[in-house]
């Protein structure tokens, strides 16, 4: 029988490029844990919005795990809208109308888990 040690991933967040999240306003995604780390179920990301900053209304068929780590915001899940600030956290649904906004004046960060489908 054929074993595979798995390796863990340690990193740092200053070690992580940061990409423009598509379609969005002054918003940054990184991609900390993922296929390509070894990662074969869930794929984490750190999201920072600017002032100002929001991502627009979307939907997609995989839920949401999200933890605010700083800043301030309004999610929009369906046809509510939630305040949300430090060391909350929100499920998001699958195929659930949903969308992200800066309200405060410093960057809105949070993490966000997804499965892959």
């Amino acid at each position: 029988m054929l074993v595979v040690e798995e390796k863990p991933v340690i990193g740092h967040i200053n070690d992580v490029k940061e990409e423009d999240v598509t379609g969005a306003k002054n918003t940054k995604i990184q991609w900390l844990i993922h296929k390509d780390v070894g990662a074969k179920r869930f794929a984490m990301r750190r999201f920072t919005i600017k002032r100002g900053g929001e991502i627009p209304k979307h939907a997609h068929p995989w839920e949401h795990e999200i933890y605010i780590l700083s800043g301030t915001g309004v999610i929009g899940i369906g046809d509510r809208e939630y305040t949300v600030s430090e060391d909350m956290f929100i499920y998001v649904p699958p195929n659930v109308e949903h969308w992200y906004k800066n309200t405060g004046d410093e960057d809105f960060v949070f993490i966000c888990v997804i499965p892959y489908l």
